[in-house]
């Protein structure tokens, strides 16, 4: 009866942290580029009370081991990078990522950081940044004189400049992809730092090599299904109660035991 109201509660324990991260994929719903969260668990070691094969005292050997779980525990968080629902906003600096692949930014100690989040902005320089003022890299700065932007699905940025009407390319941009997105560090504010169990990140032109094309006026909605959070946070919610259940009914047995005259 200890077993099991330990058992239990690692139970409760696994739940509480799924219900963590539904609340975070559900806080993140309308975050752009965001990529929810799913949480994996493993089965603790279990008390072999007799293995498999040993004889009992009969001299039987039966076939089959006799053995008590002890529980659960959290083995990893996985983030999956699917790709989010397009949403239209018209604005030239806006752009989504129709396939894998992450925006590249240049952090103010010289590291780069990666993301899913287009929604890109032109600073009093005129460089391309994105909403904490970071530059994307390569660097795209546009002439003062710029009115219009065109940006490629190929990554080329095309301008028309005062009273020309023939657009002149001022730059390319890049995407990085890597072998395993979901070992990527995230840093808050959208961001991604590399980090060795990602693997090495390969940059490449938008469209070609794996990685996916881009559309301007366009951004990448997070990819959480409300509906489907709210599954699993019912289905998460029951399991906690019914953990709950088999704690109250080891104590009451517990209790029981304690009262035999």
């Amino acid at each position: 009866m200890l077993r099991a109201m330990s058992s239990a509660a690692s139970g409760m324990e696994a739940q509480e942290l799924k219900i963590d991260l539904i609340a975070n994929n559900l806080a993140n719903v309308n975050t752009t580029g965001f990529k929810k969260v799913r949480g994996e668990f493993q089965d603790l070691l279990y008390d072999a009370v007799r293995p498999a094969g040993a004889p009992d005292q009969a001299g039987n050997a039966p076939p089959v081991a006799l053995q008590v779980g002890q529980g659960v525990r959290a083995a990893a968080t996985l983030r999956q990078f699917t790709i989010g629902d397009l949403k239209q906003t018209g604005n030239a600096l806006d752009l989504a990522i129709e396939g894998p692949g992450f925006f590249q930014v240049s952090l103010p100690s010289g590291e780069l950081a990666y993301t899913r989040d287009g929604a890109f902005k032109a600073d009093d320089q005129g460089r391309l940044v994105n909403v904490d003022g970071h530059p994307v890299f390569p660097a795209i700065t546009f002439p003062a004189d710029t009115r219009s932007i065109l940006i490629a699905a190929d990554g080329t940025v095309s301008v028309s400049q005062g009273a020309e009407t023939t657009p002149v390319e001022i730059g390319r941009l890049e995407l990085a992809n890597f072998a395993n997105p979901a070992g990527l560090e995230p840093t808050g504010h959208n961001l991604f730092r590399a980090h060795p169990a990602a693997g090495v990140p390969y940059a490449a032109t938008p469209g070609s090599d794996g990685i996916g094309a881009l559309a301007q006026g366009m951004l990448e909605g997070a990819n959480v299904k409300v509906v489907e959070e709210m599954i699993e946070l019912i289905a998460t919610q029951r399991a906690y109660e019914t953990n709950s259940r088999v704690i109250k009914a080891a104590d009451e047995m517990l209790a029981a035991t304690a009262n035999l005259r």
